[in-house]
């Protein structure tokens, strides 16, 4: 579907990105030995690091240099001029020149100060000042800082308007090109930051401006909405809708009457001295009003952090970073726009108690009181163990603690799981088999910087998009060899070196034989499994049946191909291997992911930066969820409930006596309901009654349920079946901690008070556990944080004071507050230290029988998060993506006579579903692939899924299901919209082609004009490169 433009040339201008989203002026590409020495910057002698250039030695040390198009995650772009500074007699950009030992810089100079005052005066003629009533008057605006401090005090070349109107097509922010300086920020983000590729600009045009794809519409490219450019324009000329009006305090004044006022405060104050201090004043005024809040996103497991900006309770805008850990200035559609749900007028708001066929709304009291009483009749008649409790991966690390303490110390059950039982356990299982530590053995700057990146049965680019970026860059600029095994050809698949299409459910079969391959050909780290791994003899013999023959029959890999795979694996310096549900959610789950990790133990690819194993986390909290112990068998920090000392521990500061034998996972509680043995279930913050698989069946059994309590900020369809029903609140409305996927933890602090009666989860929790005789009082979250990090070793030194701000910390945590980016640097998590290879079997995927002859696969949206009971609220998401679609290859689309917007009935033996179809090359043969976005009833994928599992953790079988197609309607209107980026036309190139506005007639560079003895050796009258 997405179209490319014939890639530019990019021979002609390879100047080198510095910029790092982690961690500003470091280096992008492999881990390098720091070399420090001295330069001089205005007679103050700095200490400078190799790779670094002037500006970012000057940044460093607190220096101010002016530059306007510099962003620390973007890198050098030089389009802006205003950083020249003076180096051994020569005119030099501060932002491209590298700091050399001994180096001799001046930034303040009369000359130097000249040629820094004609380029914002330059700038300028693009850029008209009405500072006090624009809204982006908010401290924040670079052009206006700069112009302040390089006391301009006329406009030099007069302001020309452009003929281009404002682009306000797009649902979320606007492009107005008069107030544009084509600094190319946006530009540069949209190309190697993001690596969307859609943003450029035109240099040939007499009056240059910013384009989107070939000059269409912002709402009709292939723009993802992702906000980089937004957040990175260093002016107005780009802004979020939701800012428009809302901002200042004169801002909300209609065009007609504006317009006349600008020129009005021209006239009376032609000087910007002036017109400075006004709007400095304004802006002071409005920090009284907007109030600017660090969050951290509640979607993916990526876990960005940034500001969310407020007026009331209106958001204003999300602003990243560029010191937040994770995604410095990055964000997806989702974490940039998504938050409309937190306003929504569907917000339950108070308790609902179940009367006959309707719910009625009662005090807390009563829901809480009611609560207590059924959970203590169920307990006395029937045990402990005949209740259940469902956690949360949305919510915070602090409330799922708190809800497994409820579970283990209050009623004594460890009938206890979340929803990481649906994607992530596999993956954990098979790492702490191999490895020790169920989680990613590195952080994202550690797939950033690896020779090679391995996604198996991943989307990162949909479901982790800013992780996505950064392979993205890292392929782009630097050199990063990416293979994809898919059965979709993903975006990563379109981009990468190697893309291969495997048989379903066959990924177990190709590890293994790529492994046996490297094995005989005597490829394998021999040092690092001498010295740090055990079982080689007998996982070498597993192997015997795993040929190249075998895997080709099986796989439908070429043998050629499988060799590729392990030639590319073994010459790269350094492997990451990353995979999702695309693994996990498979009967051979934990077995695929062991094998996986396998690989990366034979090849040595664990303990060094750059390398390790990754199964991406799908939301926000699902680590943390496990981490802080909601599930069946593991204390917090991975501790057993069958290890007596551990036990111990809890029951000494708990004051309790606590159950001995793991409890029920998520699957094993609706089978305890089938039996009769579990009686009451308490949920929060999930939504059985769509995400687990073969729903028909789940349904039915949450009908039989003696007692049913739902906890939720919505009416969701599992509240439906519930006795009782909490409001509870979301993260903007709370404080607390999420762990991501790399584990590391991030709090995130309140935005706005509570809507209406809703509480946030973890005072429900201690309110109803109060009910029920207890003696909890926590004042504040930070305190069952140190609760949590006082008994659970991994997080022995985890604080809320070390979590202020933007602070982060990756466990485990030593008690000094030692953070562990990467694992097994020294030793694997057992006792002995080394890690195991464990042999794997392949077993045969479940089969639907006879008839169901398409191979159905699902997934989530860029757009849209799983299911959409969040996102869908956001009427720009919905305007991208307003309902699911079915994929369909063309070959099969031609074989059934099937057009783009055909109505198609699938069936399983489990259920149906109607769905509107999307013929795409992306799908092979008889491969159909369903969207997660739906809303309705008969359009829900887990209406055909089954109740088959892995064997070992449970993790349903939702990428093993067979259906049959019956078309109902040939032809129709097409389920996704033709605003939708997916059918735009990326433009390719490396940053903004600035060689271009160099050889432009109208450009004079700076450097002709002024010479650093000081003698302006000539003026123009052109506004470099503007045409005019």
């Amino acid at each position: 579907m997405h179209k490319t433009a014939k890639k530019q040339s990019q021979s002609s201008y390879r100047r080198k990105p510095i910029g790092n989203p982690n961690k500003k002026g470091m280096k992008w590409g492999p881990m390098m030995e720091e070399t420090t020495f001295s330069i001089r910057i205005n007679g103050q002698e700095l200490a400078a690091r190799k790779g670094q250039t002037i500006l970012e030695v000057a940044n460093a040390h607190d220096i101010y240099i002016p530059a306007i198009c510099y962003h620390p995650n973007l890198g050098s772009i030089q389009t802006c001029d205003t950083c020249f500074v003076n180096v051994d007699g020569n005119l030099v950009r501060a932002c491209a020149t590298k700091a050399k030992p001994g180096m001799d810089v001046e930034s303040v100079s009369k000359p130097v100060k000249d040629a820094q005052y004609e380029a914002m005066s330059r700038i300028l003629k693009n850029h008209e000042l009405y500072c006090t009533v624009c809204d982006n008057n908010n401290g924040n605006c670079v052009v206006h800082n700069t112009a302040e401090h390089l006391e301009i005090e006329h406009q030099k070349y007069q302001f020309e308007a452009k003929p281009y109107p404002p682009d306000q097509s797009h649902p979320f922010y606007r492009y107005e090109p008069d107030q544009c300086i084509l600094c190319g920020r946006c530009v540069e983000a949209c190309q190697d930051l993001q690596v969307n590729e859609t943003l450029t600009i035109d240099w040939d045009r007499e009056v240059p401006r910013v384009i989107w794809d070939q000059d269409v519409p912002i709402d009709e490219s292939s723009c993802v909405s992702c906000g980089h450019c937004v957040t990175v324009c260093p002016c107005n000329a780009l802004m979020e809708k939701s800012m428009l009006g809302e901002a200042g305090y004169l801002t909300g004044i209609p065009p007609k009457v504006l317009e006349p006022m600008i020129d009005l405060t021209k006239e009376v104050e032609p000087g910007y001295k002036e017109i400075f201090a006004i709007s400095e004043m304004e802006s002071a005024m409005r920090k009284s009003r907007i109030k600017r809040t660090k969050t951290v996103c509640t979607y993916c497991g990526v876990g960005c952090s940034f500001e969310i900006w407020t007026k009331g309770r209106h958001i204003l805008k999300v602003e990243p970073q560029e010191h937040a850990p994770v995604n410095g200035i990055s964000t997806c559609i989702k974490g940039k726009f998504g938050w409309d749900f937190v306003n929504s007028e569907e917000r339950l708001t108070k308790p609902l108690i179940r009367k006959g066929e309707e719910f009625v709304e009662a005090s807390w009291d009563e829901a809480l009181n009611l609560i207590a009483s059924k959970l203590q009749e169920i307990k006395e008649q029937h045990g402990p163990d005949a209740l259940g409790f469902i956690a949360s991966s949305k919510c915070s690390n602090e409330e799922n603690y708190l809800f497994q303490k409820f579970a283990r110390a209050i009623i004594g059950t460890n009938n206890l799981d979340n929803c990481s039982r649906y994607c992530q356990s596999p993956a954990t299982s098979g790492l702490l088999r191999t490895v020790g530590i169920g989680g990613d053995s590195g952080t994202i700057r550690d797939i950033q910087q690896a020779d090679l990146v391995v996604t198996v049965g991943a989307n990162p680019a949909e479901s982790h998009p800013v992780l996505a970026t950064r392979i993205k860059r890292a392929h782009k600029l630097h050199g990063q060899k990416l293979m994809v095994v898919d059965l979709r050809e993903n975006e990563l698949a379109s981009r990468a070196n190697l893309f291969i299409h495997s048989k379903p459910s066959t990924d177990l079969i190709w590890i293994n034989a790529v492994t046996k391959y490297i094995l005989d050909q005597g490829w394998e780290d021999k040092a690092f499994l001498e010295a740090r791994v055990k079982g080689l003899d007998r996982f070498r013999a597993s192997l015997e049946k795993y040929t190249l023959a075998f895997a080709e029959e099986k796989t439908g890999i070429s043998k050629e191909n499988l060799i590729k795979m392990a030639t590319m694996i073994h010459e790269a310096k350094s492997v990451c291997i990353l995979w999702a549900m695309g693994i996990t959610q498979h009967i051979c789950g934990t077995d695929t992911s062991t094998a996986i990790s396998n690989l990366l133990l034979v090849t040595g690819n664990y303990g060094r930066p750059g390398t390790g194993a990754y199964p991406l986390r799908g939301h926000n909290n699902v680590q943390g969820a496990c981490d802080f112990g909601t599930m069946p068998a593991w204390f917090p920090g991975y501790e057993p409930v069958e290890d007596k000392e551990v036990r111990e521990r809890y029951e000494k500061a708990w004051g309790v006596k606590l159950p001995e034998n793991p409890g029920l996972d998520n699957h094993q509680m609706i089978g305890g309901v089938e039996s009769g043995k579990l009686r009451g279930l308490y949920l929060f913050g999930e939504e059985m009654a769509i995400v687990d698989s073969n729903i028909n069946f789940v349904e039915e059994h949450l009908e039989k349920l003696d007692f049913f309590v739902v906890q939720d900020m919505f009416f969701s369809k599992t509240a439906q079946f519930a006795d009782v029903i909490l409001p509870a609140a979301p993260s903007l409305e709370k404080e607390g901690t999420f762990t991501n996927t790399e584990r590391r933890i991030q709090r995130f602090y309140q935005v706005f008070e509570p809507m209406g009666e809703s509480k946030p989860d973890w005072v429900i929790f201690q309110e109803l556990a109060n009910k029920m005789g207890a003696q909890w009082h926590y004042q504040h979250p930070g305190e069952i944080m140190a609760e949590a990090a006082s008994l659970a070793k991994y997080f022995a030194g985890i604080s809320y004071e070390r979590l202020e701000g933007f602070n982060s910390q990756i466990w485990p945590v030593k008690k000094d507050g030692t953070s562990t980016p990467l694992l097994y640097q020294d030793r694997f998590a057992f006792p002995d230290g080394k890690a195991r290879l464990v042999p794997v079997d392949w077993e045969p995927p479940f089969s639907a029988g006879e008839g169901f002859d398409y191979h159905l696969n699902n997934g989530r949206l860029l757009e849209q998060f799983h299911e959409g009971n969040l996102t869908d609220r956001s009427p720009g998401i919905h305007h991208k993506v307003p309902e699911p679609w079915l994929e369909i290859s063309p070959e099969a689309a031609e074989e059934r006579g099937i057009k783009d917007g055909a109505l198609v009935r699938l069936t399983s033996p489990y259920g149906k579903v109607k769905v509107r179809a999307v013929v795409t090359g992306r799908v092979q043969g008889k491969e159909l692939y369903l969207t997660m976005n739906a809303r309705k009833e008969n359009e829900m994928v887990n209406r055909l899924t089954s109740s088959y599992h892995d064997r070992v953790t449970h993790t349903p079988n939702y990428k093993e299901i067979g259906v049959k197609m019956e078309i109902l309607e040939e032809k129709g209107k097409k389920p996704l919209p033709k605003v939708n980026h997916r059918y735009g036309n990326r433009i390719p190139q490396i940053s903004v082609r600035v060689e271009e506005k160099w050889k432009r007639d109208d450009f004079i560079p700076i450097t002709a004009l002024f010479s650093p003895g000081g003698k302006a050796d000539g003026e123009g009258d052109q506004a470099n490169g503007t045409g005019r």
